[in-house]
């Protein structure tokens, strides 16, 4: 008869361990801070302009090595 509980309660198991281990986590181990002690200086976005993204070959055109850049 034990035989078979074992089996059947193993995925309960788990799960009680699962939970545990993250109550663990949230409540017993120490959390880092939020804030940084000091604001870190970032560097403003400046965007440069439109990037040329270069032409796609057509179906019709033959691959090369000019035109593949080898």
């Amino acid at each position: 008869m034990y035989a078979l509980i074992v089996p059947a309660s193993t995925p309960f198991v788990l799960l009680a361990v699962v939970m545990a281990l993250s109550w663990w986590e949230d409540h017993i181990l120490p959390t880092a801070p939020t804030e940084p002690a000091e604001p870190v200086a970032e560097a403003p976005f400046t965007p440069t302009g439109p990037v040329q993204l270069p032409q796609l070959l057509g179906s019709e055109t033959a691959l090369t090595r000019e035109d593949a850049g080898r």
